[in-house]
């Protein structure tokens, strides 16, 4: 395991993480700490257990509505995948159509071609 050090409201903590993760950890914990900062900003000197409670809870309702958007765009996905079912469905099924038609039309032709090479023009 990895050791990192970050600091979180002026304070300093020793953690440890899967190796290959110590930049990720540095990030969150000073993004972690920005929200400390806005609270502390906005709210003054409240007490550290406090400041980090209200922090958490932030962190805690953009990661709800951050999975409420997940959710939604999972079910658009779900939606337009369904619609684009339905058109190739539709597609394949006029392209069977037109090829029927092609079909039938070229041995329409044919017929007409094998008449009129049995039939001898009068001289």
């Amino acid at each position: 395991m990895a050791q990192v050090t970050v600091t979180i409201n002026g304070k300093t903590y020793r953690m440890a993480c899967e190796e290959g993760q110590e930049q990720n950890l540095r990030d969150l914990a000073e993004r972690f700490d920005s929200y400390v900062g806005q609270l502390k900003d906005a709210f003054g000197e409240i007490g550290d257990q406090r400041l980090t409670v209200m922090a958490g809870v932030m962190v805690t309702d953009e990661l709800q509505e951050a999975l409420r958007r997940i959710r939604m765009l999972e079910a658009d996905l779900e939606t337009l995948r369904g619609s684009r079912d339905d058109a190739l469905g539709k597609a394949f099924s006029a392209e069977a159509e037109l090829a029927r038609q092609v079909h039938s039309i070229a041995e329409r032709i044919e017929a007409v071609g094998a008449k009129l090479a049995q039939a001898k023009p009068a001289k």
